[in-house]
């Protein structure tokens, strides 16, 4: 048993020592993964509010803006070379929950903030998956999202207690979503942002960017929490919405 133990420690020390090794890599890694997602918020946000003023657009979800790049000249390049970012970020969350590289810990918030890590990893895989598909011409058309929330709350459901683990996960949502309402009014960006090089007015319009990014993700994820805890109440998957269906409600 010792020895396996020495084996096992061995092991974390190499793999912490290779992950050190290559860290201005992941850095690199993490950035394009950050743009990737950033290019298909940008996507969304532009379309909702084509549709709020009355120009055409959309509401979509993550699903509708990869179709939306799709239909675009050079569509195909264009989603590939995002679905490539998506991966990254996929794999940058994945290294959060598993690596801790930012030191989040072991107590019960940092575990529960890795545990986040590692299930938006697994969201943006099939993000990945889904504009792989598009670029191959194999399906994957825009739409809301709310077919794949309404399934996977149907499938919650079909579980004993279905209904209250559907009411777990709505509570969840939108607990994240009262969260970053309140990081968008309390965080201390200058402590995340690079800030320097700004003058005084240009910082000030930074900050309240980033903060009503926040609290616009915030009211969204508050939305889409309270549709789950709807479907559980009413026992009724179709009565849950994704991004796209969220903003829809708001419109």
């Amino acid at each position: 048993m010792a020895s396996l133990s020495t084996h096992a420690r061995n092991a974390g020390d190499h793999v912490g020592n290779a992950a050190r090794k290559a860290s201005p890599f992941v850095r690199k890694f993490a950035r394009l993964g950050y743009a990737a997602k950033g290019v298909v918020y940008v996507i969304v946000g532009g379309l909702a509010a084509a549709a709020a003023f009355g120009r055409g657009g959309q509401t979509t979800g993550s699903r509708g803006a990869l179709h939306t790049l799709l239909e675009q000249p050079f569509g195909r390049v264009l989603l590939g070379i995002v679905a490539f970012g998506l991966g990254c970020y996929a794999a940058w969350q994945f290294i959060r929950a598993v690596e801790d590289p930012e030191h989040e810990g072991s107590g019960g918030k940092a575990t529960a903030k890795r545990i986040g890590f590692f299930v938006s990893g697994v969201i943006h895989v099939g993000l990945v998956i889904a504009a792989i598909r598009m670029v191959m011409g194999r399906g994957g058309g825009g739409g809301s999202g709310d077919g794949g929330a309404q399934g996977g709350t149907a499938q919650l459901m079909s579980y004993p207690l279905g209904q209250w683990l559907v009411a777990i996960v709505g509570l969840v949502i939108a607990g994240y979503g009262v969260q970053q309402l309140i990081r968008a009014y309390k965080s201390d960006l200058d402590s995340q942002l690079v800030l320097s090089g700004m003058d005084a007015a240009a910082q000030q319009w930074v900050r309240r960017v980033c903060r009503f990014g926040m609290a616009a993700r915030g009211v969204v994820f508050g939305i889409i929490g309270a549709f789950l805890l709807l479907a559980a109440w009413r026992n009724n998957p179709s009565e849950a919405r994704g991004l796209g269906g969220a903003l829809r409600s708001l419109q």
